[in-house]
């Protein structure tokens, strides 16, 4: 394991692991497994920070974002084996200022998009059912606004949402990846087709 840069196909500058960790890189993307027991979540009900900060384990591989508008997107597959086990496409300022776009086991069984902004808290939103063992995920930048989509087949979005982060002038965005498996045991994720394009979407609701 390790803490050196990884360069991925697809993501044009090295990112870098929140710690020693192994990434195995491939010919459009990045894979690993996921920590047991490791989550992003701050909790919303009121949980002391020690509880809190507990679940700010997962492993993250993140770079600055570009400073203007962007398009970053992957297809995310997920060896599921526990409730809550996910790939995620993640955007990074400090721990208490970040969103994540998951593909996600639900309880129910079966996959699902979720989405989680955190502003000193998290809040915690699902989007749709995937009827699959992947999904196109992506992050775009639109000036100040954030969005999140999601494909069934790499072609056709569906916008999940679109939020604000509350950023400083001096403030620094990465944008990445995560793996996590909160109730289980780790899962193995692959990040494949990624995509890191400096453009800005025409729309915002279609993701074209």
């Amino acid at each position: 394991m390790s803490t050196t840069a990884v360069v991925v196909p697809g993501f044009p500058v090295a990112l870098v692991p929140s710690e020693a960790w192994a990434w195995h890189v491939h010919d459009t993307g990045v894979a690993a497994t996921a920590k047991p027991h490791s989550d992003l979540f701050v909790d919303p009900s009121g949980a002391s920070s020690t509880a809190a900060e507990s679940m700010m384990n997962a492993v993250r591989l993140t770079a600055s974002a570009p400073t203007g508008d962007f398009t970053f997107e992957s297809r995310v597959g997920v060896d599921f084996g526990a409730t809550f086990d996910a790939g995620v496409l993640l955007v990074w300022v400090d721990e208490r200022r970040w969103a994540k776009l998951c593909f996600e086991a639900a309880p129910s069984g079966g996959p699902m998009v979720v989405s989680v902004v955190t502003r000193g808290v998290s809040d915690d939103a699902n989007a749709f059912d995937v009827p699959g063992a992947e999904v196109w995920l992506r992050v775009s930048r639109v000036g100040p606004v954030f969005a999140f989509h999601a494909s069934i087949d790499g072609d056709t979005w569906s916008m999940v949402r679109a939020f604000a982060l509350p950023l400083g002038e001096d403030d620094e965005v990465r944008i990445g990846f995560e793996v996590q498996s909160p109730t289980g045991d780790g899962c193995a994720v692959r990040f494949a087709d990624v995509a890191l394009t400096e453009r800005r979407l025409r729309d915002l609701r279609d993701g074209s």
